[in-house]
C-alpha cells in the first residue's frame, strides 16, 4: 500500500507574515492621504478658539536599527503636513517631522516628534507587538517622556501635557488624535488643542523604494 504524506493546509495570503521587526509600527510603512483632519486650536488674531478643516499628507519609512548597548530600536522616521481646505495650494498651516520608535524587549513604543513652532516631544507609553492602538503621553519635566518649548511659548502658551493615539483601523486606514493641553497666560485659561484624522494609504514601500 503506498501512503502520501499530508501537506498542511496553505493560510490564505493575507495571514502570512514576515518577522515584523516594526512591532506594531509595521501597518505604518508607506504614504497616507487625509481629507477629514479636524484643528481646534486658539486663533491669536481673532482671540477666540476655533475649529479647521484640513487635508493632510503623511509619510513613514524604516530607518537602521538603533542598539543603545543592551537596547535594540526598530523605527519609521515620519513626516506628516496638513493644509487648511480651501489653502490646499499655499503653505501648510501645519508641519512636523519625527520617528516612531519600538522597543520589543522592554515593551515601548514611542513618538519622537518636533513641530516647527519650537516645540519637541518625546512621548511614550507601554505595548505590545500586534497592538492596533498605540498610546503616547508625556509632561513637561518627565526624564524619560517629557516636552520641550521654546521661551517665548513657554511665557505665553505653556505646555501642561502631551497625549497621542495612533489606531490602525485596517490594512489601508489609521486614524490618530493628539491633544496638547496649555496654559494661555494671557487669558488666565487652560485649553486643549487636539487634532484628529483619517488616512489612507496611496503608497506601499518596497526595499527597491524604502
Amino acid at each position: 500500500m503506498t501512503t502520501t504524506a499530508e501537506t498542511p493546509e496553505t493560510p490564505e495570503f493575507s495571514e502570512i507574515r514576515g518577522p515584523q521587526k516594526l512591532g506594531p509600527l509595521t501597518p505604518l510603512v508607506g504614504e497616507w492621504e487625509g481629507d477629514i483632519g479636524v484643528d481646534l486650536s486658539y486663533h491669536n488674531d481673532d482671540d477666540e478658539t476655533s475649529h479647521t478643516s484640513y487635508f493632510e499628507k503623511a509619510s513613514f519609512s524604516p530607518i537602521p536599527v538603533q542598539e543603545n548597548g543592551q537596547q535594540t530600536l526598530w523605527g519609521l522616521n515620519y513626516k506628516m503636513t496638513a493644509w487648511r481646505h480651501g489653502e490646499e495650494g499655499m503653505d501648510p498651516f501645519h508641519d512636523e517631522i519625527g520617528f516612531l520608535l519600538w522597543d520589543k524587549i522592554n515593551g515601548q513604543v514611542m513618538r519622537n516628534v518636533v513641530f516647527g513652532r519650537g516645540i519637541a516631544v518625546l512621548a511614550g507609553s507601554d505595548a505590545g507587538p500586534h497592538d492596533r492602538e498605540l498610546h503616547f503621553a508625556a509632561k513637561p519635566g518627565d526624564p524619560s517622556y517629557g516636552i520641550l518649548q521654546n521661551k517665548y511659548l513657554m511665557e505665553r502658551a505653556e505646555i501642561q501635557d502631551f497625549t497621542s493615539s495612533f489606531t490602525i483601523v485596517d490594512d489601508e486606514t489609521f486614524s490618530y488624535t493628539s491633544d496638547l493641553t496649555m496654559r494661555l497666560v494671557a487669558a488666565g485659561v487652560t485649553m486643549h488643542h487636539t487634532d484628529k484624522n483619517t488616512l489612507h494609504r496611496v503608497k506601499r514601500f518596497h526595499p527597491s523604494e524604502a
